[in-house]
């Protein structure tokens, strides 16, 4: 296969599979819309904080599956990386500042509301909702993806397109999850479990970038290599500072008020 055959082949499993995959993110946004109304009616006003948040990451989670950088994306590893940062980083951060299971039970009824707890209380969620577990599947994934042929891959078949960019977000959302609590969770672990496992999951991530870097995936020219690896680098270091304030300040939060009553205490 030459060259240019190669790229129009890429470009067209980007074309319309790119879109199949927003359409997922835009019923997601219209079942927000429709949770914030039928909440509304019950309770005190959803804030509205929350809805600019969700929306705020449906519209970067589109940017990268469709637009000019995912256009770019399927043939400019650098723009995979900027599309990879939004789709698997800040997108799923944004989701869970706005708290969607929390709405989504309060939008439900009683019966309903009381089956989802239990849902997300099970077995199967607590395990891929710990932050070990969700670290591998994240950080881990992503060194599948860019250490192994399947980067190639998804590039040459629909399926693994379609598979690669669901565990991306997936994989981002349930690792973002795992290390600050905004919904209901399964279990929550101590801050001092996730803060060594977030360490462990940054040092994993930039091992990746420098080994990107130096040993571009298949098919991938230095140049873009070099330049995708710094996206991915400091990118990814700018969304999870973000993460690293969020969880430090929810530590604060929870230990200052038992600080301050043990002083009263001993007053």
């Amino acid at each position: 296969m030459s060259l240019l055959t190669h790229i129009h082949h890429q470009a067209e499993i980007g074309g319309w599979t790119s879109q199949l995959l927003v359409v997922p993110f835009l019923l997601a946004l219209l079942l927000y819309i429709t949770g914030v109304k039928l909440s509304n009616q019950k309770y005190t006003k959803w804030p509205l904080k929350r809805t600019l948040l969700f929306t705020s990451g449906i519209i970067f989670a589109v940017i990268a599956l469709a637009g000019p950088i995912a256009e770019r994306a399927h043939v400019d590893f650098s723009y995979h990386m900027y599309a990879h940062l939004l789709l698997g980083m800040l997108a799923p951060l944004l989701l869970a500042l706005s708290a969607p299971m929390t709405l989504l039970m309060r939008a439900l009824s009683v019966n309903a509301s009381r089956k989802l707890t239990r849902f997300l209380k099970s077995k199967p969620i607590s395990v891929v909702t710990d932050p070990a577990v969700a670290t591998v599947l994240n950080i881990g994934g992503l060194w599948l993806l860019y250490t192994t042929p399947l980067y190639e891959a998804m590039h040459q078949h629909v399926g693994v397109y379609l598979l690669v960019h669901l565990h991306v977000f997936l994989a981002g959302y349930l690792f973002t999850i795992s290390m600050i609590y905004v919904d209901p969770t399964a279990h929550r672990r101590s801050y001092l479990y996730r803060t060594i496992v977030f360490i462990l999951a940054l040092a994993g991530h930039g091992i990746l970038s420098k080994f990107i870097y130096s040993r571009p995936p298949n098919g991938v020219p230095v140049e873009q290599a070099e330049s995708g690896a710094m996206v991915m680098y400091y990118g990814g270091d700018v969304i999870d500072g973000i993460i690293i304030v969020i969880l430090c300040y929810q530590w604060y939060k929870a230990t200052r008020p038992k600080a301050l009553s043990e002083v009263a205490l001993k007053g």
